[in-house]
């Protein structure tokens, strides 16, 4: 079977939110435009974020994340035009310019974070992303892998809560494993396999009703014994790609 480009996902939030996209120009060295542009920071963030003002990169522990919260798993949306359009199934939903409605967003997030984590206390913008590895990845997932830990759990795990990148439709169950250090080709651009993804606690949370249905660190660990999913990967050249675009490896 040729592998495909299946989809393709982005997060113009942090950990809030999700979109699918037709196509997108990647360039070299650089992350999926528009993913993880905008992060909301807590209190306890705000104390590092302002001893690194001119910081392009912060670790996600400033930041209101999925790992620390699973019910914000449940918000999917993304833009349109300038707006954000943010639902939640059990909060209703939220349009705001994170430009200029930035305490609405604040105060529509809030009652989805913990207490004893830190009030949310601002969006903060970077056109590069605050995506939780410092180096300019994007993530590629294979769904004949999602399919396997599935039948190997017994349940059904939903596409978003990996918060991935790119989809790949075709290849054999865990075969992203085997492409480390290698060179793919997604239509004209190229990717280089860098690493595969350490996982956190955040896809034990269910992104259709934002509850905590597995223990995915614990099932990763018993099936395959290491806890990764999917795989990091360099963009070596420019170019767009689509989704059905095939998958050279």
């Amino acid at each position: 079977m040729m592998a495909r480009l299946a989809r393709i996902r982005r997060h113009p939030v942090k950990s809030v939110g999700g979109e699918d996209l037709d196509e997108v120009s990647l360039s070299a060295h650089r992350r999926l435009p528009g993913d993880r542009e905008w992060a909301v920071l807590h209190e306890a963030g705000e104390r590092l974020a302002q001893r690194q003002t001119d910081a392009d990169w912060l670790p996600k522990s400033v930041f209101l994340n999925t790992a620390k919260s699973h019910p914000l798993q449940a918000v999917q949306g993304g833009w349109s035009g300038e707006v954000l359009n943010l639902t939640h199934p059990e909060h209703g939903q939220v349009s705001a310019n994170p430009d200029t409605d930035g305490e609405m967003l604040i105060d529509w997030l809030q009652p989805l974070w913990p207490d004893d984590r830190g009030a949310a206390t601002r969006l903060v913008h970077s056109p590069s992303g605050w995506t939780d590895e410092p180096k300019p990845f994007v993530s590629i997932l294979s769904l004949s892998s999602l399919a396997a830990l599935e039948q190997a759990m017994g349940q059904k795990l939903d596409v978003e809560r990996w918060r991935g990148n790119l989809w790949v439709d075709g290849w054999a169950e865990f075969a992203e494993r085997d492409l480390l250090g290698k060179t793919i080709r997604i239509g004209t651009v190229e990717l280089r396999i860098d690493e595969p993804i350490g996982r956190c606690t955040a896809p034990s949370g269910s992104a259709t009703t934002g509850e905590t249905d597995c223990d995915m660190l614990a099932s990763l660990k018993r099936f395959y014994d290491h806890t990764d999913f999917g795989v990091f990967a360099t963009v070596m050249t420019d170019g767009a790609i689509s989704v059905g675009d095939e998958v050279v490896s």
